[in-house]
């Protein structure tokens, strides 16, 4: 098991500020710190991850996970003081949220934010309404026929699973190079689970590199490459994920399975 050690000072953090920005690694995350308000959520997150890997960002409820994807994604909350963020050598910890976008951070929230009113193309089209661009419409329907077929009904009238599709699709539209995936599981069946999870990994193989938070963490590892545990805002595990699915004893104290 490999465990990570936090930065604990300010001056052994300057030692090694720099050198996400000459990584090998595709996003570097460097003591992270992010509070909602006075409340302090991300503690120090540390972690790197390669071109093309599915990295699963794993923790009990109130761990951080949602936090974290939301911080890395330059959104006003929670309020990022500290750490910096490298993707593909650009400093992502110096943008707003719209230049983070521009610049391949695609988050797809929980909730998936549907836009109500809008049929399955008009929610795709409306998100290559600017440059930069990502996948023509053609090709989001070849990766998620379903979506073809349903090109012309409201989105949010989609089953769970499809809307899910509609989600990562419309993130797809944009030019991505990292795609944050929230809960993107939660409430759907089994099977539909897996078909997700089966696009997820046709993805991976268009060299799309994936951060995916979840509950429903033996699906994540099984999907994932790699996972990073968080506990109470902190890194306790970056690893393998095979090694956590084969660590009863992790899993059963940072992930309650």
């Amino acid at each position: 098991m490999t465990h990570v050690e936090h930065l604990e000072t300010d001056s052994k953090f300057d030692k090694n500020r720099n050198m996400a920005a000459t990584s090998t690694k595709f996003l570097s995350v460097w003591n992270m710190e992010a509070y909602y308000g006075e409340s302090y959520i991300v503690q120090g997150v540390s972690f790197d991850i390669h071109e093309g890997e599915i990295l699963a960002l794993l923790g009990r409820n109130g761990a951080g996970k949602t936090s974290t994807l939301r911080a890395l994604a330059r959104m006003d909350d929670p309020q990022l003081n500290h750490g910096e963020i490298w993707l593909d050598h650009k400093p992502v910890h110096e943008m707003k949220a719209w230049q983070a976008s521009q610049a391949g951070i695609q988050l797809v929230p929980e909730d998936r934010s549907i836009i109500p009113g809008l049929t399955v193309e008009e929610n795709l089209k409306l998100a290559q309404i600017a440059p930069p661009h990502g996948w023509s419409i053609e090709r989001v329907y070849e990766l998620f026929p379903r979506l073809k077929e349903r090109r012309n009904q409201e989105g949010v009238t989609l089953s769970g699973g499809e809307q899910q599709m509609l989600a990562i699709a419309r993130a797809l539209c944009r030019d991505i190079k990292i795609l944050l995936l929230d809960e993107p599981y939660e409430g759907l069946a089994p099977v539909i689970v897996q078909e997700i999870a089966k696009t997820l990994q046709l993805i991976r193989d268009q060299g799309i590199t994936t951060i995916i938070v979840e509950q429903n963490a033996v699906a994540a590892l099984k999907l994932a490459d790699r996972a990073v545990i968080l506990d109470i805002g902190k890194v306790v595990y970056d690893g393998s994920a095979t090694e956590v699915l084969e660590d009863e004893a992790l899993r059963s104290k940072y992930l309650a399975i």
